[in-house]
């Protein structure tokens, strides 16, 4: 896929997007959605107390099955291919590095600032009516699990121009620089074990490493039997590893703090997604699939971060009703699964029918200067210490309200978008700038 032609004084249209990106990181999320259904099973002892058990991820048949289903490399992969060719294309209208920041990070902690805000609202007036502070805590940290997200894939990302330069230098390079830190870490983190949680930026920078590689660099676009080879010896190197002991065979223990075992998977997977390429594109250029998926692309942020908070409230009010609540793996709870998936699927619906249009970047609506740099740089900090916070000592509701301000203070910082930085530049005779060959070509992210 290529860029249209613009016409003569026509306004430059969108460049086509790579429909198997679109479709595998719909997927991704599909799968993270349906997968936290499987695991979050709020339990009310007899004492009256409140606990959350992840249910899936204490069967012990479930180990083998996260190893093919953690799909969380694959979303490093996806960032770093789109990631790459925006900062390109950024670049060649005159953007900066502090702009590339700018547009990232408003395109994530928008959403966030909302939901952040909304719950901590929510729940204090749910504490001030006498909810058992058990419960509100459970809700709580309904909202944990999409923070430490959005702070790995923030760091990935605002890493990603300087990551972008070493990348046109020296690709396998760089890439085999990030692993030896994220090897070092491991070995040191016996010793000093907070160093553990350096590999939140060395590990999902090292996978987003492996997408700037499959955007653009021929060596990774090998035939299908070498890309088959791929995935089985990363497999089996991983396999090994977890043999000698050095670590766990459970992908979900791996996954935080991450090690190596997740560098190894995403190169199964971004091996995986080239392998799979032509059967996916065939159905990825279906137009209803393209279309649908398309729309949730759209709004897939809002989705990602306010699904398990939903599922976390959704289970936190049945807990004060007389409603039946089945023991987490028994056949009653198995059976229930669907339901809730359904239940949480139509509270998203009128969620993302609110707060859906904070995912559209906010644009200058006339000529504006960019952001000053030390501007962007607050704002980072802004969203990194309550985010970072949270993924490493848990969410409080304390914790809700300050990440709230925080990132309420880091959404005014950072404005909003130039337009020079949105459209390309009405220019003749230059041409636009390029997106890999095909079938490589990235979807250049709002």
């Amino acid at each position: 896929m290529v860029p249209q032609q613009r016409t003569a004084g026509g306004p430059a249209p969108t460049p086509d997007r790579d429909p198997v990106i679109d479709l595998a990181r719909f997927f991704c999320l599909t799968l993270v959605v349906v997968g936290h259904i499987l695991m979050v099973s709020p339990v009310l002892h007899p004492d009256g107390t409140v606990t959350s058990e992840n249910t899936l991820g204490n069967q012990h048949w479930f180990e083998p099955v996260v190893w093919v289903l953690q799909i969380m490399p694959l979303f490093f992969v996806a960032g770093g291919i789109t990631g790459l060719q925006s900062w390109r294309r950024l670049r060649a209208r005159g953007g900066t590095a502090s702009d590339f920041m700018q547009i990232r990070l408003l395109r994530l902690i928008r959403p966030a600032a909302v939901l952040l805000a909304v719950m901590f609202t929510g729940l204090s007036l749910a504490l001030l009516r006498g909810v058992d502070p058990q419960v509100i805590q459970l809700l709580t940290s309904g909202a944990g699990m999409p923070l430490w997200f959005l702070a790995a894939y923030l760091a990935a990302q605002l890493n990603l121009p300087w990551l972008a330069a070493l990348h046109g230098r020296a690709p396998w390079l760089t890439l085999a620089g990030l692993i030896s830190l994220v090897v070092a870490v491991d070995c040191l983190r016996g010793i000093l074990p907070e160093l553990a949680y350096l590999n939140m930026v060395f590990v999902w920078c090292a996978v987003q490493q492996l997408g700037f590689i499959v955007a653009d660099n021929p060596a990774f676009r090998p035939g299908r039997p070498a890309l088959l080879g791929i995935v089985v010896a990363s497999n089996m190197l991983l396999g090994l590893l977890v043999l000698l002991g050095l670590y766990s065979g459970n992908m979900l223990v791996n996954l935080n703090p991450p090690n190596l075992t997740l560098v190894l998977l995403g190169i199964s997977q971004a091996a995986a997604l080239q392998f799979l390429r032509p059967w996916l594109s065939r159905i990825a250029s279906l137009a209803r699939v393209r279309r649908f998926v398309g729309v949730a692309g759209r709004r897939s942020m809002t989705v990602y971060l306010w699904h398990l908070p939903l599922l976390a409230a959704m289970s936190g009010v049945l807990l004060l009703t007389d409603f039946p609540q089945p023991a987490g793996g028994t056949a009653g709870w198995w059976w229930g699964r669907p339901l809730v998936l359904l239940a949480v699927i139509a509270l998203l619906m009128p969620i993302v029918a609110l707060f859906g249009r904070l995912e559209d970047r906010p644009t200058a609506p006339g000529p504006a200067p960019g952001r000053p740099a030390a501007a962007v740089l607050l704002a980072a900090v802004a969203v990194f210490v309550p985010a970072v916070n949270a993924a490493l000592n848990g969410l409080t509701l304390g914790l809700l309200g300050g990440g709230a301000a925080c990132f309420a203070l880091a959404v005014v910082l950072l404005g909003r978008v130039p337009a020079r930085l949105t459209t390309p530049a009405g220019r003749t005779g230059g041409s636009e700038p390029p997106l890999p060959h095909p079938p490589l070509s990235a979807n250049v992210e709002p």
